[in-house]
């Protein structure tokens, strides 16, 4: 499974959606069901799935699927 899957898969498991509703327009202006919530449980996902650490800012930061991948590209992982 590759990264990019792997993060898909996160999103997919969160906020129940297909893989094919994500793109770079899906976030918190855009998903009704986006709120705190969502968000702590993506960013305990990423945190273990890619077994790294997310600082405060980038945690506040999370709030769109582009979002989370330049966070991702942030901690060295190619996605």
């Amino acid at each position: 499974m590759t990264n990019l899957e792997k993060y898909n898969g996160i999103f997919t498991e969160v906020f129940g959606v297909e893989a094919s509703a994500l793109n770079d327009s899906f976030g918190k202006e855009t998903v009704d069901q986006w709120d705190s919530v969502h968000q702590l449980n993506l960013v305990a996902l990423i945190e273990e799935t890619f077994d790294v650490m997310l600082d405060p800012e980038d945690i506040m930061g999370l709030t769109s699927y582009k979002a989370g991948k330049e966070i991702l590209k942030n901690q060295n992982i190619e996605l």
